[in-house]
């Protein structure tokens, strides 16, 4: 099948070594979701992901990009920022999933709670927020998501692909399985 030229595509390839990623390396499918903590949308997909991820079939990996809509949610570039210095210290996924389970508590004051609560080093977490030390990288994610046409969130691809379809368990279930079903 030979991609049409207006079809939106992925321009910042997945990679192990800069990409959050969960899931087997072994997966078939890749799903990539450019994503804003503060997003009630981004909130719904998140329990929509974790229920295809529990499934705990080798059939997807999940990875997560950065895509604070800052004019509409204030906190979303700051809890950005708080999942990359969890990141940085191994705890990305485990703050990704407490900065969408307590969305409506996403002020300075609640990044460190949750930093607590992982038993991250706070000393090193409230410096790198400080001093801005993910600031870039999750610029570098919010401009390969406007390079590859991600407009608002969440915006979804699947190995490359943007995926403009429903995103219910159901729906997206299905999509994964044929795309697998097609290799």
């Amino acid at each position: 099948m030979r991609r049409q030229m207006d079809e939106p595509m992925l321009t910042l390839p997945v990679s192990a070594q800069r990409d959050h990623i969960l899931g087997s390396s072994k997966a078939r499918i890749t799903l990539l979701e450019f994503g804003d903590f503060e997003c009630p949308h981004c909130r719904e997909a998140h329990f929509v992901l974790k229920d295809l991820m529990e499934q705990g079939s080798n059939l997807v990996r999940l990875v997560y990009r950065h895509f604070p809509l800052t004019q509409v949610h204030p906190h979303s570039q700051r809890a950005a920022e708080a999942a990359e210095a969890a990141g940085a210290q191994g705890r990305f996924w485990e703050m990704h999933d407490l900065l969408f389970e307590n969305q409506d508590a996403l002020d300075d004051y609640d990044l460190v709670t949750y930093a607590s609560a992982l038993g991250l080093d706070l000393a090193r977490f409230r410096l790198e927020l400080l001093q801005g030390t993910h600031t870039s990288r999750v610029r570098e994610d919010f401009l390969a998501g406007v390079r590859s046409g991600v407009k608002g969130t969440p915006t979804f691809f699947i190995d490359g692909r943007r995926y403009d379809g429903p995103w219910d368990l159901e729906s997206l279930t299905a999509e994964l399985e044929a795309m697998a079903g097609k290799r």
